[in-house]
């Protein structure tokens, strides 16, 4: 593609693991493709098959019982400036595209906390940053291009394809592989990130919209004792050179004398900057820097969301599981996902708040903890984040997407001969 940085072609990775180590996947074969022509061949003459990404997913959703295909070979960037977007390949992190985004004097809108994930990977599962006026990542998405079922590559995009554009971003890989997705960008902008500690949740009755509409992007973290947030990460969208001074005190909360690490107890060195010092989006957004090991590591994701007017009740419901949480748990962070159109979007229709857990890595008491979870949720129509541990099946998901059929029959003319299905697909859609 024109315009792109040049990158070396990507080693072959012995690992059969997603990224946390957690899931060890049973596909027959891995294939790495080296063009999209490639591809098409593979598609055409395998009756499974599966495209393999960054491995960020925590569950089953990219694993197939028969070829499993690596796509981080396909790397292009292709940068239209009239149109301000920015087309890329499934090889491409956000981690790779945001600086040399940035350079070009473009950014994304929004950057989910881990900036190592693949684009169109995050996009294909509504993955998602923070801010109460943020749409998930892939709202972005105006293009893409897959290869379907049949082989053939087609190209849809939101001028082109209103129809059907909204139920094929989220697509979760049942459509085909994509290998090649378009985003829309902004302007690239400065941003200061502040670490308030100590939230009372009495503060989010009344406050709830005030606290997440604060800054551009607002994270609550709790290990839901003692009835209150350990720590509020602030992101602020600079408008001048000017940093204004943070008040000393955020809805109760105090301001930080130090850098924090969400997680009690780990180093902050792997965190980006904070204390107000001002930086480019993209290393403001994520929580976790790019040349660092996200997170914890060696851990297990599970997340829900919950319509933003019933985040508060749900939020107390949730309070009476602590004494079964808490000992599984790293931390937990709330934040916010503005509504969209998209047919399997977690926030289609409603603005939602994100109650996510970050788990330690205790596979079986956490599996066996998700049902209490999931039943304490119900009530509230809590949605699963696509690539991260649930257990809820195709009748329960069923009820919780108004479209759910319509993609259905939208998975059925893109793949009528089921060469994308799987395991996963196969409990969530039936």
């Amino acid at each position: 593609m024109s315009d792109s940085p040049q990158h070396p072609p990507a080693t072959a990775d012995p690992a059969r693991t997603n990224w946390a180590g957690n899931y060890t996947f049973r596909a027959a074969d891995l294939v790495e493709v080296t063009s999209v022509e490639h591809l098409q061949q593979l598609v055409r003459s395998r009756p499974r098959i599966k495209a393999l990404g960054a491995r960020h997913s925590f569950n089953h959703i990219a694993d197939t019982p028969g070829t499993q295909i690596s796509v981080r070979n396909l790397r292009g960037i292709e940068l239209d400036r009239q149109r301000r977007t920015v087309t890329v390949g499934p090889g491409i992190t956000y981690g790779e595209l945001a600086p040399w985004l940035d350079a070009h004097g473009l950014a994304v809108p929004n950057i989910a906390s881990l900036p190592h994930i693949s684009v169109v990977g995050a996009c294909a599962t509504a993955t998602h940053g923070s801010g109460l006026h943020n749409g998930c990542l892939s709202t972005s998405v105006s293009a893409l291009q897959l290869v379907n079922g049949s082989g053939e590559l087609v190209h849809l995009s939101r001028a082109a394809n209103p129809d059907i554009f909204p139920g094929a971003v989220v697509g979760l890989g049942a459509l085909g592989i994509v290998t090649a997705i378009t985003l829309d960008l902004v302007p690239s902008f400065q941003m200061a990130q502040t670490v308030y500690e100590n939230l009372s949740f009495d503060q989010l009755e009344h406050n709830l919209q005030a606290i997440f509409g604060a800054a551009y992007s607002v994270s609550l973290f709790t290990l839901w004792q003692n009835h209150r947030a350990t720590q509020v990460w602030i992101k602020r969208k600079l408008d001048t050179p000017e940093v204004p001074a943070s008040p000393e005190l955020f809805f109760g909360a105090t301001l930080q004398t130090r850098k924090l690490h969400p997680l009690p107890g780990h180093s902050a060195e792997n965190c980006t900057e904070q204390l107000g010092l001002p930086g480019p989006s993209f290393e403001r957004l994520p929580h976790f820097r790019m040349d660092y090991t996200p997170s914890s590591g060696a851990e297990l994701q599970t997340e829900f969301f919950v319509p933003l007017d019933r985040a508060f009740d749900a939020i107390l419901a949730l309070e009476q599981l602590r004494d079964r949480i808490t000992p599984l748990l790293y931390i937990t962070e709330l934040r916010t996902v503005a509504a969209d159109d998209l047919w399997l979007g977690t926030a289609f229709g409603r603005p939602s708040l994100g109650i996510h857990f970050t788990w330690k890595q205790q596979l079986a008491a956490v599996l066996d903890l998700l049902p209490a979870i999931q039943s304490t949720l119900e009530p509230f129509g809590a949605r699963p984040h696509w690539a991260k541990l649930f257990t809820l099946g195709s009748a329960q998901l069923r009820s919780l997407y108004p479209k759910f059929a319509d993609f259905a029959a939208l998975r059925a003319q893109f793949d009528p001969d089921g060469r994308f299905r799987n395991e996963f697909l196969d409990e969530v859609l039936g």
